[in-house]
């Protein structure tokens, strides 16, 4: 816990010391702008939930895992990786809290893109379930934070964290279905999305936001937690196995 909240108190310095880490915040409302454009042409009205999720979940997962990302290698640039790996507490509890925060700092995206829906489309999001919207965002960010911890396990062995974050970025976008629905994707990709949490929490938050009743939401909500907790625990111990072969290398800070 001591790792876990230091890794917290890093991170708000780090928004403070490096603020493009915040771009989402300026991108999250300009993706909103897009996707109600593009519903309101095909006048498909009936998909403002997508619309309005969408963005959100972009800037949650892009803030996730950049920093995740970006955490590995602004600590090789400055030569600290080695004593931040050294010192007696858990490295792998220190990321998470670093990533806990920026999750947290995301929930911010959720009024800036249902603002700009209403402001220039007159776009009223209503929730329809207030606690189960509430119960599945808290765990989605949760579950977001355990994930992109088994994602920085593979960014300590890469040599340009940045670059493989971004990348890795749209394919989760694809398979969480949180724009275009799962349903529309190949039949022989489908099975993969059901592995991804944010095709559960997509659905659920959807689903919060209409008038007729959520069906099976312990189960589902379950699976977010489930889906989040095994990418947290395969993360921790990838992180353990990375750091003794990068130690025993020699390349733990080599970028």
């Amino acid at each position: 816990m001591r790792a876990f909240l230091a890794g917290a108190r890093m991170q708000l310095r780090f928004f403070r010391a490096y603020p493009d880490g915040l771009i989402p915040f300026f991108t999250a409302p300009m993706f909103s702008i897009i996707f109600q454009m593009n519903f309101r042409h095909a006048g498909r009205q009936d998909l403002t939930a997508y619309a309005a999720i969408a963005p959100v979940f972009i800037a949650l997962w892009w803030l996730a895992l950049f920093n995740s990302g970006w955490t590995i290698t602004t600590e090789r640039w400055n030569g600290t990786i080695e004593m931040l790996v050294a010192a007696p507490s858990s490295f792998a509890a220190n990321i998470f809290g670093r990533i806990t925060t920026t999750t947290l700092v995301g929930v911010v995206s959720f009024v800036e893109t249902w603002g700009v829906a209403r402001l220039i489309f007159g776009t009223k999001v209503t929730i329809h379930h207030v606690w189960p919207f509430l119960a599945t965002v808290v765990v989605t960010l949760a579950a977001m934070a355990g994930t992109a911890v088994a994602m920085a396990a593979l960014f300590v062995l890469a040599r340009n964290a940045t670059t493989f974050s971004n990348s890795a970025s749209f394919p989760f976008y694809v398979l969480g279905g949180i724009l275009v629905p799962v349903s529309v994707l190949p039949h022989w990709i489908q099975p993969l999305s059901s592995a991804v949490f944010l095709s559960w929490s997509a659905d659920l938050l959807r689903a919060a936001l209409r008038p007729t009743p959520m069906h099976d939401f312990a189960f589902r909500l379950g699976m977010v937690a489930f889906l989040g907790a095994c990418g947290l625990a395969v993360g921790t111990w990838s992180m353990r196995v990375i750091l003794v072969r990068v130690r025993g290398s020699g390349e733990l800070g080599t970028t």
